[in-house]
Formats: C-alpha cells, sequence, structure tokens
C-alpha cells in the first residue's frame, strides 16, 4: 500500500461478538489492506483484569488493526491506549458510538455525545500518551442533542483536542427506548451531514458508517468523504472485500478465490486448536463467505451441521473442499 492512500479508506466496524481475532483473520485473507477494528475493550477490563493477553492478542496478520476503547475516564483511556500502542496497534479509537444499555450504565459509548468537552479531553490524553493516531467513533447525535449545530460543536471539539480521524455513523441514537439492534436501522440515515462536516472541517479525515452495502454505493460516498466503514454487510457478506485491495487501494495482486481463502483458513484452525478453542469459534465467522452465490445455502448447512459435534476440527473444510 503507498503512502498516498491512506488505510482508513476502507473500514470494517468494530462489532461486539463479531470481530473477534479470528473473523479479522479471516477478513485478511480477502483484503490486506481493509484497516480492521477490534470489539470495544473497556478500560476496566484492561487496567483490572488479570490477562491482558486475552483482550489484547492479535496476529502480525492482522494488521492494519486499530484498538477501539470504552471508558469516560481521560487518565484511564490514556493509559490504555499507550498499552494498545505497546501491543503493536496502528490506532485507539474511542467509542463514543455504542447504544447498549450495559455500556451507558458505564457512561461511555453514545451518551458521550452530550460530553464533547470530557471527549475532548480523552482526546487530548490519549494524544499525549502515544505517537499512533487516536480516532473518535461517534454517532450524528443523540436524542436530545440531535441537531447539525450539535454535531458540529461535538467534532469541533475533538478536532481542537487532536483527534486525528472522525468515523461517523450517520444515525442518532435513541438512549432510551430502542435496543441496540434497533438503533442500527430506526433511526434515520443523514449522510448529508456527513457530508457537511467534511465540507465544515476539509482538515478532518471524516470517514462515513452506516447502512452502506455495496461497491456502488462505497464508490459515490468516496465522492464526499475520505473513508468508508462497513458493519453488519462486512459481516454478512465477507467477499465484498474481495476486490477491495484493487478498487480503492491499487493493487495489482491476483484476487483471491472463495476455495484459496478456505484453503489457508485449514492451516489457520490447525494451528489454533492445537492452543486454544473450539472449530465452531472460528467457522461461525465465515458462514456467508457464499453470500448471493448458487450453493450458499448448502455451504452454510455443511458447516452448521458439523461444526458443533465433538472433536470437530479442520477437516470440516477439508471435506467441504473435496465435495
Amino acid at each position: 500500500m503507498t503512502s498516498s492512500v491512506p488505510s482508513y479508506r476502507i473500514s470494517v466496524a468494530p462489532m461486539m461478538d463479531w470481530t473477534d481475532r479470528h473473523f479479522r483473520f479471516f477478513i485478511r485473507l480477502i483484503s490486506k489492506h481493509t484497516l480492521l477494528y477490534t470489539e470495544m475493550v473497556t478500560t476496566g477490563a484492561i487496567l483490572r483484569g488479570k490477562d491482558n493477553h486475552r483482550y489484547l492478542d492479535f496476529s502480525k496478520e492482522e494488521n492494519p488493526i486499530a484498538l477501539q476503547l470504552g471508558g469516560d475516564s481521560p487518565v484511564a483511556l490514556a493509559e490504555c491506549a499507550k498499552i494498545g500502542e505497546d501491543y503493536g496497534y496502528d490506532e485507539i479509537n474511542l467509542n463514543v458510538g455504542c447504544p447498549s444499555d450495559r455500556v451507558q450504565s458505564g457512561s461511555f459509548g453514545a451518551c458521550l455525545m452530550k460530553e464533547p468537552d470530557l471527549v475532548a479531553e480523552m482526546v487530548s490524553a490519549c494524544k499525549a500518551k502515544v505517537k499512533i493516531p487516536v480516532t473518535v467513533k461517534h454517532r450524528i447525535g443523540v436524542n436530545g442533542k440531535e441537531t447539525y449545530e450539535d454535531l458540529h460543536n461535538f467534532v469541533s471539539k475533538i478536532k481542537e483536542a487532536g483527534a486525528d480521524h472522525s468515523i461517523v455513523h450517520a444515525r442518532i441514537a435513541i438512549l432510551e427506548g430502542l435496543s441496540p439492534k434497533e438503533n442500527r436501522t430506526v433511526p434515520p440515515l443523514r449522510y448529508e451531514d456527513v457530508y457537511r462536516l467534511k465540507d465544515e472541517f476539509p482538515d478532518l479525515p471524516i470517514t462515513i458508517n452506516g447502512g452502506i452495502k455495496t461497491h456502488a454505493e462505497i464508490k459515490e460516498h468516496l465522492t464526499k468523504v475520505d473513508g468508508v466503514m462497513l458493519g453488519r454487510a462486512a459481516y454478512d457478506n465477507p467477499f465484498l472485500f474481495h476486490e477491495v485491495d484493487q478498487l480503492y487501494y491499487g493493487s495489482k495482486e491476483n484476487l483471491p478465490l472463495r476455495e484459496e481463502v478456505l484453503k489457508e483458513l485449514i492451516s489457520y484452525i490447525r494451528l489454533t486448536l492445537e492452543k486454544e478453542g473450539k472449530v465452531h469459534h472460528i467457522l461461525r465467522h465465515i458462514l456467508g463467505l457464499y453470500f448471493g452465490e448458487k450453493g450458499a445455502r448448502e455451504y452454510r448447512k455443511f458447516l452448521t451441521d458439523r461444526m458443533h459435534t465433538t472433536g470437530a476440527n479442520e477437516s470440516i473444510l477439508e471435506d467441504y473442499l473435496k465435495r
């Protein structure tokens, strides 16, 4: 990847229970340049936990990769940012977008949209501790703080504090009455607000997120903003990233076939199972590989019928490829 093409041009959103290290390795077999994000890791889990390796470990193949942190203490976030940098992450990302009740009870996530000065302090504290980029993933607002003027004020504060990149989910979060799933679909998308942000903050890299599913949509957004982040579409249809390196990063490498991805996963599964875990921890992430293709249902059934059985291992993929 050339230095003229930023790593954030295309990225996969941090998603709890989904973007673990197995899913990230799988996506990396399909795209070498897409920026990947961890699941959110709370400052408490890092600072009070006994096993940071469990939360922070990743393989070198996953770079470029960003660590997403959840918390509301500038001091704790800065300490965790430094730990993340020492682990080899390429970026520290602050979660100001998650609307779940559990996150709200800890006074972080999307509810921090109501406290731009505190978020700015969080950014500033992290910037003082690390040399890698510090970025913020946030909504366009929350109920009660949902106007464009509120959004502009928020972004102005984090930019002034030194944020290197703003990743904007183009929906407000409704903090009472909607589930996290509903918050991903019910509040209307306001892409124009994100475009306007880019017009008014031309020096701040801005990535748009929310409801984006196709390359046609990606290309359209990239005429208005710097980057596009995909969430559920990346999980449901991971082979969407098959052309990302060539389309958006100028790669000349041959594109991998689905069968080649599965062959490379076999050795990964074998090595992983020698150390820990069960095969379904990995295979659950790859059920969408044949999304939209003839035989997709049979592929999913082949894996799901076998991956929870006693002693299941990489031979499931070997047997599938022999069919």
